[in-house]
Order: C-alpha cells, then sequence, then structure tokens
C-alpha cells in the first residue's frame, strides 16, 4: 500500500477504536506504532515505543503538567471551592439572578488555581447547586450555570489544556497563560451578562435571596485571602520572570498544600485522595500524550500534515474560510471525544495550516482552546454535561441541555469576538 492508502486506513482504525471504547491514547499509540512498523519495520517502531514513553516522562517541560495538576487537587480538597462560592453570594446573591451571578464568578476564581473545567463542573455541582435549588432557582438554570462556568478552567491560566497545546507546538507557555487572561475575564463578563439578561427577558424565571448584612459580606470576603494569595504567588511569579512555567507549577503545588495545612483544611485523609486524584489524572494525561507522539510520528513518515495544508491552503476560500472549517470540525469532534484528546490528536495536523495562513499560533491556542471550551457543554455529548448529570442525581439531560443553550450562543458570540479582534488575547503576551 502506498503511504497515503495506509494514512488513511490508520484514521479510518483510529476512530474504529475509539468508537469501541479503547481509551484515546491507546488507540493512538497503537495505530502510530502498527503503521510506523509497517512503513519502516517492527525494529525501528519498538524503538520508537521506548524512546517517546521515556523521554515523555523524565521531560522538564513536561512536569508542568502534573504539578499543576497536584496543586489542584490540594486546592479541591480544602474547601477552597465553598469560600469562594460564599464570598460571591453575600456580595451579588441578592440581585435578580444573583446565585448564578456567583457561581460564575466563584467558577472563575476556582479555576484560575485549579486548571481543570471536568474538576470546576464536579466541584460547583455539590456546592452552588444545592443552594440554588434550595431559593427556587429551576434546575435547567442551576446546571446551565454550572456547565459553563465549569468551563472557564479550560481557558484561564493555570489551564492544563493550553499547557499541552503549548508543549505539542513548541509554544511558550508562560505567554499562552497571559493570553488566556483576557479572553477569560471577557467569558465571565459575558456569561454574567446573559444571566442579566435572562432575568430582563423572564423577570419571574429567577427568584432573589435575602440580602447579607455587612458583617456577613465582611466575613465571607475575608475567607478568600488563601486562594487569592497563591494565585498572585502563581501567576505573579510567572509573569514578573520570577519562575518558569514548571516552577510556577512546584511553587503552587506547595502553597496549596502549606496553605490547606496550616489552615487545617487538609488532613491525613485529604491529603491521600489529592495525591491519588493528581496521580491518576497526570497518568491519563501522558498516556494520551504518549499515544498522540507514536502517533504524530507515524502522521510526519506519512506527510499527513504537509498534504493536509495543501488542500486547504489550495480550497481558494481565503484563511478566515480555512479557520472557520477547523472550527466546525472541532465542534464535531466535541461530540466524539474529550477536549484533551481533541487537542493533542489534531493540533499536529492543523497547527503547520494555521502558520501557513499566517495566524499568530499564541492566538491560535486561545482560540481552540475556546472552541474545546464550546465542545464541553453543547449536544449531544458535553462532557462537562455529564459529569454533573453524575453528581446531581434529580435533573435529566435534556434538562441541563436547555439550561446551557443560552451560554452556548454566548461562547460562539465570544468567538466571533476574538477571531474578529485578536488584540484581546495577543496585548498581555505582548506587553511582557
Amino acid at each position: 500500500m502506498s503511504a497515503d492508502t495506509v494514512a488513511i486506513v490508520g484514521f479510518v482504525a483510529l476512530f474504529a477504536l475509539m468508537l469501541l471504547r479503547v481509551p484515546v491514547g491507546m488507540a493512538m499509540g497503537l495505530v502510530g506504532v502498527s503503521g510506523y512498523a509497517y512503513l519502516t519495520g517492527g525494529a525501528p517502531a519498538l524503538k520508537l515505543i521506548g524512546q517517546v514513553s521515556m523521554r515523555t516522562v523524565t521531560d522538564y517541560q513536561f512536569g508542568v503538567i502534573p504539578m499543576f495538576l497536584l496543586m489542584g487537587a490540594f486546592v479541591s480538597h480544602s474547601g477552597v471551592s465553598r469560600e469562594l462560592f460564599r464570598a460571591a453570594n453575600t456580595v451579588v446573591g441578592h440581585w435578580k439572578g444573583g446565585l448564578g451571578l456567583a457561581t460564575v464568578f466563584a467558577c472563575g476564581g476556582f479555576a484560575a488555581i485549579s486548571g481543570s473545567s471536568v474538576a470546576t463542573a464536579a466541584t460547583f455541582s455539590t456546592v452552588a447547586y444545592p443552594e440554588m435549588r434550595r431559593y427556587g432557582y429551576p434546575k435547567s438554570f442551576a446546571t446551565g450555570v454550572i456547565a459553563a462556568g465549569g468551563t472557564l478552567g479550560a481557558m484561564l491560566p493555570p489551564s492544563t489544556v493550553l499547557a499541552v497545546y503549548g508543549l505539542i507546538t513548541q509554544q511558550d507557555v508562560g505567554k499562552l497563560f497571559r493570553a488566556g487572561i483576557l479572553p477569560g475575564i471577557l467569558a465571565m463578563v459575558m456569561y454574567m451578562a446573559t444571566i442579566a439578561v435572562i432575568c430582563r427577558v423572564k423577570p419571574d424565571f429567577l427568584p432573589t435571596v435575602p440580602k447579607a448584612s455587612w458583617s456577613e459580606r465582611l466575613a465571607g470576603v475575608s475567607d478568600v485571602w488563601a486562594p487569592v494569595l497563591l494565585f498572585v504567588l502563581v501567576i505573579g511569579g510567572l509573569y514578573g520572570g520570577v519562575f518558569t512555567p514548571t516552577e510556577a507549577g512546584g511553587v503552587g503545588a506547595s502553597g496549596a498544600f502549606l496553605l490547606g495545612v496550616l489552615r487545617r483544611r487538609l488532613d491525613g485523609a485529604g491529603i491521600r485522595a489529592s495525591l491519588l486524584q493528581a496521580t491518576r489524572t497526570a497518568a491519563a494525561v501522558f498516556t494520551v500524550l504518549i499515544g498522540a507522539l507514536l502517533f504524530g510520528y507515524f502522521l510526519t513518515i506519512t506527510q499527513v500534515p504537509q498534504k493536509v495544508t495543501e488542500f486547504l491552503t489550495g480550497l481558494g476560500i481565503g484563511p478566515y474560510g480555512v479557520l472557520a472549517i477547523i472550527m466546525v470540525m472541532y465542534l464535531v469532534l466535541g461530540c466524539l471525544m474529550d477536549a484533551m484528546a481533541m487537542i493533542i490528536l489534531t493540533v499536529p495536523i492543523i497547527f503547520p495550516v494555521v502558520t501557513a495562513l499566517g495566524f499568530d499560533p499564541i492566538w491560535f491556542g486561545v482560540i481552540i482552546v475556546m472552541t474545546v471550551e464550546l465542545g464541553l457543554i453543547h449536544p449531544p455529548v458535553g462532557m462537562n454535561v455529564f459529569v454533573i448529570k453524575s453528581v446531581v442525581q434529580d435533573v435529566t439531560f435534556s434538562s441541563i441541555f436547555k439550561g446551557v443553550l443560552p451560554f452556548i450562543a454566548t461562547d460562539i458570540l465570544r468567538l466571533v469576538i476574538l477571531i474578529a479582534f485578536p488584540i484581546i488575547a495577543l496585548w498581555l503576551p505582548n506587553q511582557m
């Protein structure tokens, strides 16, 4: 068979394995090694497995992933999410739709120190959902806000997805983190604006809650000093050039551990649970990474990226036409796989196309992650929706998707804004 035929067979086999529920990393590794062995021989393929695996797990740059995952695990088990929600609730909870606004704000704050969309959605399903239901908020709205707010973990630094994109494309992870700040803030503001519009269009749809006293507000706001300190320490040190991204992850994990222990929020059981959670998640991420790198060698030897670049750039529809095709492809893939798998599988193929069209790679990283965010909540398969359903048993999938539809429209509008105005993502990286 020719290299082109082998590549087509490889992609068909890959998607067949994924439909059979073979883990994505395993599927990519199996197809990559098999295709590489067919074209070059068995001995080079077997040697490649050992080299790629060892190089990936011992690479200093890849250390940023388990460190930030560990920081997020310590934060999750320290009760920070409840503190953030309580603080936001005391300030804006009495407004129309105030608990929704508080949820978005608290999700953003939690995402900024956990870096995980799924963890954010799962955490606030137990923190914010019961509170909203207690005051009579509809199930669809409550779960929709949590699903949308959870996606902020993919954008606000330290984002694991942005870090993986940077490592795959050899872009500066620190610049990518800086590029995610303003789009992340824009997402929070637009989600809050969406809630305000819902309240205006349906005045009786969302209830109000009793107004907190000034002493309750002061107590709530004073409780968030620990996550604020951790965020300033990690992100400030990273942006100030004091730490590399990997060092920032180590400092963040150590800081989260110390704050949790000193504030008596982390006991022995919490520490063990955090270590296990971070280890399991890191193992899953590295399995996908190793599989993607093996698959990448198969792509290289079959010249798939070059041929895809030639095809798309030769369509004659202009750079933004090609970009629109890429965005639609990601929305479709969002129905088939999770965010990390999408990034790892597609970026090695799509990235040469983007650079050939003259798009900024840092800006494109933000656009891709934002599109992946949309995949986390749009029907028929939204990862955040499934996470919320697994935690909240008294709500149906249709109710969650109904509640999340206004936020999907907001995400599409935000995507258009960032494509039209790349400076929103690039201004901060260009200042530092």
